[in-house]
C-alpha cells in the first residue's frame, strides 16, 4: 500500500466535472419530440382567459388555439391534447355538447387539423366532464351513480364525431371499465382504423386535479372517487393494464406523473407499447407558486421533473411547459 492508499480508489465525480462531460454520460434525456401540450379551448369568449391556478396557462379561443398549434409544431413538440369548454348552457345530463358535431371540442378539431395538418399529433380527451352538469365522466343512474355501460354508449359516440373531425388520437380518460375496448369498435366500424386510443389507463383520484377544474369550468358535485383510482393501490394499476392491452390500447398512459413516478416505472417495465405520463396541472401550479415566491429556480425545478418523468420510463410527457421546455432543450 501506498502513501496513498487511504485515498478513494473510483472517483464517479470525474464524470461530472464540466457540463460537456455531464451531457456527455447522461443516461436519459428529454427531448422536444417527447412532449406534449395540453390545451384548452373555450367557448363564446373573443379573447384568451387567463387561468388563475395555472398561471401562463389560457382558456384559449378558436383563434390562439391555432396560433398554440402552430408555436408547438415550430417548436418541435409531437402532440396537443385538446380539452374542450362549452358555455354553461349547454351543459346538460348526458354531455350532449360531447357529441354534437359542432361542439367546441370538434370544432377545435377541424381547425387545429387545418391549420397544421398531420405536423402535429392532435389528440381528443375522450371524456363527458366538461360537458355534463353534474361534472362527472359519465351520465348517472336513477340512483345517482356513474353508469358505466350506459357511459360506454355515449364513448362510442364520441370516438366517431372526434375521429371524424380530425383526430388523429384519442384519449379516453374516463376510467370506465371497458372503455378501451367499446372505443376501439366504434372507430373500426367507422372506417376510423388509423385512429389510435392513448388509454389513460392509470388515473388516481388526486388532489392535484385541482386547478384543471377551474381550467375546464368543472361543474363536479362530489367526487371520482367510485372509478378513479385508490392512491394506495399499485396491483391494480397493472390489472387495469392488461386489461386496456387486451382491449386494444395503442399508447397507455399514467395520471398524475410526479406522485406516481413507481406506477410509471412498473408500467413501463410491463410493456411494449408507447408509455405517457401526464404531469398534471397541480404538478404545474406547484412549481409555478414556489418560483414566484423566489424559494425554487424556476426554469432548473422544470426540466429536472420532465427528467424525472423521463427516467421513470415514459417516452411521452403531457405538460404545460411543453413548449418552453422544448424550445430551452433545443
Amino acid at each position: 500500500m501506498t502513501k496513498y492508499g487511504a485515498f478513494p480508489g473510483s472517483r464517479p465525480r470525474r464524470l461530472r466535472t464540466t457540463p460537456a462531460m455531464r451531457r456527455m454520460v447522461a443516461e436519459n434525456r428529454v427531448h422536444p419530440a417527447d412532449l406534449i401540450l395540453p390545451a384548452f379551448v373555450r367557448e363564446g369568449i373573443d379573447q384568451p382567459v387567463p387561468i388563475q391556478a395555472m398561471p401562463g396557462v389560457v382558456q384559449h379561443t378558436r383563434e390562439t388555439l391555432k396560433k398554440a398549434a402552430v408555436e408547438a409544431v415550430e417548436a418541435g413538440v409531437s402532440g396537443i391534447m385538446l380539452f374542450g369548454v362549452p358555455e354553461d348552457e349547454k351543459k346538460d345530463n348526458a354531455g350532449t355538447a360531447g357529441t354534437d358535431p359542432d361542439g367546441i371540442l370538434q370544432q377545435a378539431l377541424r381547425d387545429v387539423r387545418a391549420e397544421v395538418g398531420d405536423d402535429l399529433v392532435i389528440m381528443s380527451d375522450l371524456c363527458l366532464d366538461e360537458y355534463t352538469d353534474h361534472g362527472h365522466c359519465g351520465v348517472l343512474d336513477d340512483r345517482g351513480r356513474v353508469d358505466n355501460d350506459a357511459t360506454l354508449e355515449r364513448y362510442a359516440e364520441m370516438a366517431q364525431v372526434q375521429a371524424d373531425a380530425g383526430a388523429h388520437v384519442v384519449g379516453p380518460s374516463g376510467m370506465m371499465d371497458g372503455q378501451v375496448g367499446v372505443i376501439r369498435d366504434a372507430l373500426d366500424q367507422t372506417g376510423h382504423e388509423d385512429v389510435s386510443i392513448l388509454a389513460y389507463t392509470v388515473k388516481y383520484s388526486s388532489a392535484f386535479f385541482g386547478p384543471f377544474r377551474e381550467a375546464v369550468g368543472s361543474s363536479l358535485q362530489g367526487d371520482r372517487k367510485t372509478y378513479q383510482q385508490d392512491p394506495a393501490n399499485a396491483r391494480e394499476s397493472l390489472r387495469e393494464l392488461a386489461l386496456d392491452l387486451e382491449e386494444g390500447a395503442d399508447m397507455v398512459m399514467v395520471k398524475p406523473a410526479g406522485p406516481y413516478l413507481d406506477i410509471l416505472a412498473k408500467v413501463a417495465d410491463a410493456v411494449d407499447v408507447p408509455v405517457a405520463a401526464y404531469q398534471i396541472s397541480g404538478e404545474y401550479a406547484m412549481v409555478e407558486a414556489a418560483a414566484e415566491k423566489g424559494w425554487i429556480d424556476r426554469d432548473q425545478a422544470i426540466l429536472e421533473t420532465l427528467t424525472g418523468i423521463k427516467r421513470a420510463g415514459a417516452d411521452t410527457i403531457l405538460t404545460y411547459w411543453a413548449v418552453e421546455a422544448a424550445r430551452a432543450l433545443r
